[in-house]
């Protein structure tokens, strides 16, 4: 299967491609997406991710939905008006989606009544937290991002999610039905033009909604800068996906009353997981979408480990150093991995192994907002140093050592010794400030 997909990628990526008239390259750059897309989803970690997102929502899901319903209850929104969104998620399931409902609102108002204070509060906001942290880290893998928020930042952060998001969209709902009941809507309702028009917008406005909803999310939760327009782009993508699935699939529950009888009160619950773990794929999906449309030097990569040369591994490294020392040196200047990526036009995946190397050599600092400083002045940090980071044995290497022919170690000692000869006392700075 990897030959077969090597030999797809030649294709769809070969330098030809660029001497294409704008309309045959614009088609070729479609294939590409959706291909990459494709790809991870059969090949990568994104079904084993799906799977782990439902497993936590089965434990999050009342906690989560008791802390949303008390932030709302504090903002005037009552359990009837939260009702209707629920229903609207779980509409593919049928019956069982009401059915559902009503078990998990029922559930939730006992919870709300017994935990909602002391120890139990703090248990609930925890459970619902780490719900939000595993879909952070499911995106910051879509995005390449090694680093997570801090652990007062994702307090604060992902309290704001479930607190002021379901305020947000309810109150979105709320306007739209108050637009909806507007005389001058009903007009245009019964015009024999605009009628329709508006009954096809008010049937899509749902779907947009949740669009709008994993765009948001796709702007927000990944601890990395995520563009706003490739954001949405991602949304609309996973709410077409979506609603297309939701289709799908409620034709799917219809037409199982065999398996129903089968699987007798057991069904419910598996047609409910199913449903969960399609609707988190497709959220992921859509992830996948805004990343590789951010990122398109990303679709022939992929998850697969790039293998380079050493040459590259260091020149990788010095212009990495260099660029930090550059940005230090002008101390207004602050530098990430994203902009060395894109001055280098190397994939930024290329550089975390590097980046992890010059870190465990003491050389280089990264926050946790990815901004990357030198670990000390950079007139005292050595090419020399640089070099021997990605080189020589490192502790983040599984095999630091073995055991070598006598004339391979003879060999190794020269190029040392011509190494260090030439790099003798230059430092970051002498390069730098070199014509």
């Amino acid at each position: 299967m990897d030959d077969l997909l090597l030999k797809i990628e030649a294709l769809l990526w070969s330098r030809k491609i660029n001497d294409l008239p704008a309309i045959p390259q614009i088609t070729i750059k479609t294939i590409r997406f959706c291909y990459a897309i494709l790809r991870d989803v059969l090949f990568s970690t994104l079904t084993l991710r799906a799977m782990g997102l439902v497993y936590i929502t089965i434990l999050s899901i009342v906690p989560l939905l008791a802390l949303i319903f008390a932030g709302l209850k504090g903002f005037g929104f009552h359990r009837s008006s939260i009702e209707p969104a629920l229903l609207n998620v779980l509409e593919p399931l049928g019956d069982k989606g009401v059915e559902i409902t009503h078990q998990l609102i029922n559930v939730v108002d006992n919870v709300q009544g017994g935990l909602l204070a002391g120890v139990g509060l703090i248990l609930l906001v925890y459970t619902a937290v780490s719900m939000i942290r595993k879909i952070e880290e499911s995106l910051n893998h879509i995005w390449r991002v090694d680093s997570a928020r801090s652990l007062v930042q994702r307090f604060g952060e992902y309290l704001s999610v479930v607190l002021v998001g379901p305020v947000i969209m309810l109150t979105a709902i709320a306007l739209i039905a108050t637009v909806g009941s507007n005389a001058l809507v009903s007009q245009m309702m019964d015009n024999a033009i605009l009628g329709p028009t508006a009954v096809i917008i008010g049937k899509l406005t749902p779907y947009l909604l949740v669009s709008l909803v994993f765009g948001m999310l796709y702007w927000f939760i990944p601890n990395t800068r995520v563009k706003i327009h490739y954001a949405l782009l991602g949304g609309l993508i996973g709410g077409m996906l979506w609603a297309a699935s939701g289709v799908l699939f409620a034709t799917f529950v219809v037409n199982s009353t065999r398996n129903a009888s089968i699987y007798a009160s057991f069904a419910i619950a598996i047609v409910a997981l199913m449903w969960l773990y399609i609707s988190w794929l497709i959220l992921l999906i859509g992830a996948q979408a805004a990343f590789y449309a951010q990122k398109p030097e990303y679709q022939r990569v992929g998850y697969r480990e790039l293998n380079v040369g050493n040459q590259i591994r260091e020149q990788a490294a010095l212009s990495l150093m260099l660029m930090v020392a550059e940005a230090f040196q002008d101390k207004s200047t602050i530098i990430k991995t994203e902009e060395i990526s894109q001055r280098l036009k190397l994939p930024s995946i290329l550089l975390g192994p590097i980046k992890t190397r010059l870190q465990a050599a003491g050389l280089l600092e990264v926050t946790s907002k990815d901004h990357l400083l030198p670990s000390r002045d950079p007139g005292n940090i050595m090419l020399l140093d640089v070099i021997a980071a990605v080189r020589t044995a490192n502790t983040t290497d599984v095999y630091r050592s073995g055991t070598w022919p006598k004339q391979v170690n003879q060999v190794l000692e020269d190029i040392d010794r011509q190494v260090s000869r030439s790099l003798e006392a230059r430092s970051l700075y002498d390069l730098l400030n070199q014509n």
